[in-house]
This record gives C-alpha cells, structure tokens and sequence, in this order.
C-alpha cells in the first residue's frame, strides 16, 4: 500500500459529502482531478471504495472502514500543521535562558510576563548561574541564549550590549559613612571589605575598582550569595560594592545605598547567543521583545540603564 494524503483527503471529501461534485467545490479542484486521486487510492489499495452512479456515490464496506482510518490520518495531519505552524510563529515551543540570578530575578520577570501575555502557549525555562556555568549552557546548546556579564573573548558567541548597572557602596544602617550621599572606593577601602566569591563577575569588577585606586587588601570575608552578603553588611561586620540589580536580593537586613564614585563603575550585561547559529523561533521572539523595551527605554529599576548605542 502506497497510498498518499492528497489521495486520502480527496476520499474523506468525496465520502463526506456523498459526491464528487460538492467535494470538488469544498477542495477547490476540477472534478476530473478528483476522480483520478480517488481511483489511484482504490488502485493503491487494492479495493473498490465507492459504488458510482449518475447522481451520488455510496461507500462499500471498505470503502466505510478505510473513511474512518483516513480521518484519522487526515486529522492528524492537519493538527500537526497547526502545531508546526504555531511553533515557526514562535506562538508555541519553549524559550531557554541563562543568566545572573539578579538578572533573572529583578530585570526579566516583567519582560517575562509580558512575553506570556502575548504567547500564553510559549514555556520559558530559566537557568541562572554565575557567568561562567551561564556562558556554558549557550555553547553547550542547554540555553537558546544567556543574558550575562560579558567574560572572556569567544568567537563561538556573539555579544550585544543590552543594559549596565552601576555599582553603589552597601552600608549598615547607622554607618558613619552613611552619612554621606556620596562614597568613594577609597573609603570603602578603608573598611572592612565583604565580598562576593572570587568566581562572581562582581569580584572581579570590585577587585578591578580597588586596584585602580591602589588599594589591594584581602576581603574581610566573602560569601558566593550576595544575600549573605547583605546578611553580613546588616550584621555590621563591614561594607560591600554591588551593582544596582544585585540590591533586591539583600534581603530584609538593615542596610542603606550610597552613590559610589571615583571611579564610577559599571556592570555590562549583553544579550549572548551561539555565533551562527539560528534561534528557535520563540527564543527569537523573546529577543525581540527585550529589543524593543531597549529601544523604547522601558522603565528599568534604579541605577540601570539600557545600553542604546
């Protein structure tokens, strides 16, 4: 047997409407192309389906059983077009991403909601790491694209600038320094330092900032959670250097924010995905609503930035 859909779709029109001439109509062909398709199924199969006569048609007995099979095939076939369909407008599949966990936390769930919003039929799976574990899942193909810090140089990913945040000093309530809006790193190096783990991209861009102004001493103590970090800071064990986006995962902890200058420093964060490589539709679709909040200028929280040339 070797029968093909269009053979089978013309019998379930044919069958369904008890002639060729209404079927013909409802599938927009001649009547003479669909009498060929349907003796080349009987041919196929080997079987007569159809008692002709000069006004209608009747089913014979295989006729009626290879009707119920052909709808099936038929249904099924038009259903998965449906779904194919939806997933290559990006209205169904699954978005993957990785990134910071305050990325994840602060600056994506209302694009997130929005996304849903429109596409209620799209899942999105969010993987956060620190950079490295995030650049890992895009090259691995585990993330369709990573929202991160911008890291080592790769000609295997492609960057886009999206979005900075700016670094502020992170005080205990009742500091002496919190007296004053403004901080410098000179003045944080004279406190006792907490810091992020030394595989955080913070780390590295506060280490980069205390080297600048020539003050190189070891953290007082450091946690890989920036939580605990705020924990400590609320503790009055010292003070830390966090990006705005960092901030909301303090915690309740008593802690105030000052500005901190001299030198005013920045955390990039780029939109990266696998150079070469096509995106799946939906992850396509998510890329350009977060394109557009850029372009807009869509309200970011305090201290952030997007990244417009």
């Amino acid at each position: 047997m070797d029968a093909t859909l269009r053979q089978l779709a013309a019998y379930v029109a044919v069958a369904k409407s008890a002639g060729f001439t209404a079927a013909a109509a409802q599938l927009h062909l001649s009547q003479s192309t669909l009498s060929r398709a349907v003796a080349d199924l009987e041919r196929a199969l080997g079987v007569r389906l159809l008692e002709r006569d000069t006004r209608n048609v009747q089913l014979t007995a295989a006729g009626v059983e290879t009707l119920r099979v052909a709808e099936q095939i038929v249904d099924a076939h038009r259903s998965g077009m449906k779904e194919l369909r939806r997933y290559l407008l990006g209205e169904s599949g699954v978005v993957a991403m990785a990134t910071l966990p305050s990325v994840a936390a602060v600056l994506l769930p209302g694009l997130i909601s929005a996304f849903r919003r429109e596409r209620p039929e799209v899942s999105v799976r969010i993987m956060d790491g620190l950079e490295r574990a995030v650049l890992g899942r895009v090259l691995s193909g585990d993330a369709d694209f990573a929202v991160t810090t911008v890291g080592a140089a790769s000609d295997r990913l492609e960057h886009r600038p999206l979005i900075r945040d700016r670094f502020r000093a992170v005080l205990p309530e009742g500091h002496p320094l919190a007296e004053r809006d403004e901080l410098t790193w000179e003045d944080l190096a004279t406190e006792p330092f907490l810091a992020v783990g030394p595989e955080s991209s913070v780390r590295r861009l506060t280490d980069a900032a205390f080297a600048q102004v020539g003050a190189g001493a070891a953290p007082a103590a450091e946690a890989s959670n920036v939580a605990t970090v705020g924990g400590l800071v609320a503790a009055g064990l010292g003070v830390a250097a966090l990006p705005a986006l960092v901030l909301p995962l303090l915690g309740p902890g008593r802690v105030v924010h000052r500005e901190l200058v001299a030198p005013v420093v920045e955390r990039r964060l780029d939109v990266v995905v696998r150079a070469r490589r096509t995106l799946p539709p939906a992850a396509a679709a998510f890329l350009d609503l977060l394109q557009e909040a850029r372009t807009e200028g869509r309200d970011v929280p305090p201290g952030a930035s997007w990244i417009t040339r």
